[in-house]
C-alpha cells in the first residue's frame, strides 16, 4: 500500500510513524510533521509534492502521488454500521469525541460526521465547516472543484430549496448517478448511487492539491437502484 510505503520510509529515516499498518493515523501524521520540520518544509502533516520528493529522494514509489489519505480512511471504514434500537456504535461516537463535537446518539444523521472524521483525522491543517454535522454546511468547506475521485459531494434531500441534505465522497460515476462513499447510507458506511440532478456542489480540501481531472470508473453496477433518502 502507498501509505505503508510512506510509513516505511519515515521509519527508515528515524521518524516513528507508529505501527506499519497502512493507516493514515495520528502517529503517522505526527511523524510527517516532524520530518517536514527537520527538512525546513511547511509542517502541514499532509503528503505534498515537496514532502514526497524529500522523503523518497526525488522518486516517489508507485501510487504515492495519487494517494488521497481521506479516501483511504473512508474505504477502511466500509461496513461500519450504526446500532439499531437502544445504544450506539462506539466507533461513530468516538469520531465526534475526537473532533470535540456534541453527538450523543447514532440515530442522529451522521453523514456529515463521517466526512468530518475522514478529513479531520487525515488532514490536520484542514479547516472544517462550523457545523460539520450539517450536510449542507459542507458547501462552505474547502474549494470548489469538478466532481472527481475523492471530492466531497453535497446533495439536497427532500427539497432543493430546503435545509436537508447529504454529503459523502465521490467514488465513481455513471451516466445517471454519482457513486458516493458515505456514512448513514442504509445505516452504514457504504457506496450508494445518487442521482446527478441532486448534486448541489463538489468541494476539495484546501490543503490538498486538486489532481488533474480524468475519467472516473464506476465503482458499482450502474443498474443498482438510486438512493432517494439517505438516513
Amino acid at each position: 500500500m502507498s501509505i505503508l510505503s510512506v510509513q516505511t520510509a519515515l521509519q527508515a529515516k528515524g521518524f516513528d510513524p507508529g505501527p506499519l499498518d497502512g493507516v493514515w493515523g495520528r502517529k503517522t501524521i505526527a511523524a510527517v510533521i516532524a520530518f517536514q520540520q527537520a527538512h525546513e518544509l511547511i509542517p502541514t502533516g499532509a503528503l505534498d509534492a515537496h514532502t514526497e520528493r524529500a522523503l523518497f529522494m526525488g522518486a516517489s514509489p508507485p501510487g504515492v502521488a495519487d494517494t488521497l489519505v481521506w479516501m483511504d480512511e473512508a474505504k477502511r471504514l466500509m461496513g461500519t454500521r450504526e446500532v439499531s434500537g437502544h445504544g450506539s456504535n462506539e466507533i461513530i461516537l468516538q469520531w465526534a469525541d475526537d473532533l470535540d463535537l456534541h453527538y450523543p446518539d447514532d440515530d442522529i444523521p451522521w453523514c456529515g460526521l463521517f466526512v468530518a472524521h475522514c478529513i479531520g483525522a487525515t488532514l490536520p491543517s484542514e479547516a472544517l465547516p462550523s457545523n460539520p454535522l450539517g450536510a449542507r454546511s459542507w458547501l462552505k468547506a474547502g474549494k470548489a472543484c469538478a466532481p472527481s475521485w475523492g471530492a466531497i459531494l453535497v446533495f439536497w434531500r427532500g427539497s432543493m430549496a430546503g435545509w436537508e441534505g447529504h454529503v459523502g465522497f465521490c467514488a465513481g460515476m455513471d451516466e445517471d448517478a454519482f457513486h458516493v462513499l458515505g456514512g448513514n447510507q442504509s445505516n452504514s458506511v457504504s457506496i450508494a448511487r445518487i442521482a446527478r440532478d441532486r448534486l448541489l456542489d463538489a468541494r476539495w480540501p484546501v490543503t490538498s492539491p486538486i489532481p488533474p481531472q480524468g475519467t472516473l470508473v464506476a465503482s458499482a453496477p450502474a443498474e443498482a437502484a438510486l438512493s432517494e433518502n439517505e438516513v
